[in-house]
């Protein structure tokens, strides 16, 4: 059996994972800082009420079932960023024909492809995302991650698969159109600036603690800061009961910012997480099937 086959190794030894081996120590890292720091911290993060919460253990068992469906379900239907990507070229090339490109050098590509790359599916994961709050019916689907009444890492992975679907043809369709534009303006010879396969920009993200995001350590950044990246505390104020439609940025907050949905961490002292009464999930069919009561 090849070793991506494993179903308990993939999430760890996959670069393009969250829960990567050298993400985890890190996030270890800022953690143990953080709470030696703030030790009054510890109560809740160090504490089995936190990492044995039904919530917790509903996405233990989630994380599981839904690696099958990603695999069964997902990934067949969905198309690939190549077929996406020669699509736009093959258009480009109908409607304008040769283009003679500009003159910047194989480094400078590189850079601006790394860079086209990352803001143009932060910007459509943006959207992606606040389309899933404000249109009812996708809504319900996203209703289910933000159901949580705990955050761990793993709460990363409790996603609807439709919203699984719908995530993956952004990505493709982002990914494809960017990397067809760059083909047809510089040539087929493109590369971007990576860490072992991943995006620099995301590669560096991942590693100083996008983990944090879905946790109980409440990391903030200065307000400056916070105004062009989403700092963990930030993503957590999504969470909460009252303020989910704010931050619905992936990395960068400027989006949030310009589109006037950004919250900063100054702004809350106390919130309660999840989505109330009405979206209790007790079980992996109740999340599949988006069980919830009336509001």
């Amino acid at each position: 059996m090849v070793i991506n086959d494993l179903y308990f190794l993939e999430y760890f030894v996959n670069p393009h994972q969250r829960l990567y081996w050298i993400y985890i120590l890190s996030t270890l890292l800022i953690a143990t800082v953080y709470l030696i720091i703030y030790p009054k911290e510890k109560k809740i993060n160090v504490s089995s009420k936190l990492w044995l919460h039904p919530s917790a253990t509903l996405d233990y068992r989630y994380f599981v079932i839904s690696y099958f469906i990603k695999i069964w379900l997902v990934m067949p239907i969905l198309i690939g960023a190549g077929e996406i990507a020669l699509w736009t070229h093959t258009v480009l090339n109908d409607y304008f024909g040769f283009f003679v490109s500009p003159k910047l050098s194989y480094t400078e590509i590189m850079i601006l492809f790394t860079l086209s790359l990352f803001i143009a599916s932060d910007f459509t994961r943006y959207w992606l995302h606040r389309f899933m709050h404000t249109i009812p019916l996708l809504w319900r689907f996203h209703a289910v991650h933000h159901s949580a009444k705990v955050l761990t890492p793993i709460t990363f992975y409790r996603v609807h698969p439709i919203e699984n679907i719908l995530f993956g043809l952004r990505f493709s369709l982002t990914i494809g159109v960017v990397t067809g534009l760059f083909i047809f303006f510089f040539g087929g010879f493109l590369s971007f600036v990576d860490v072992l396969g991943v995006n620099i920009i995301v590669f560096i993200y991942n590693i100083i603690g996008s983990n944090l995001r879905h946790s109980h350590i409440k990391l903030k950044y200065f307000r400056w800061i916070e105004k062009i990246f989403l700092s963990p505390f930030q993503h957590q104020i999504h969470h909460s009961t009252k303020f989910y439609n704010f931050n619905f940025g992936g990395t960068l907050a400027i989006w949030d910012l310009l589109f006037g949905t950004l919250k900063y961490s100054t702004e809350i002292k106390h919130m309660k997480l999840g989505l109330g009464k009405n979206y209790q999930h007790k079980s992996v069919l109740d999340l599949l099937l988006t069980r919830i009561k009336s509001d």
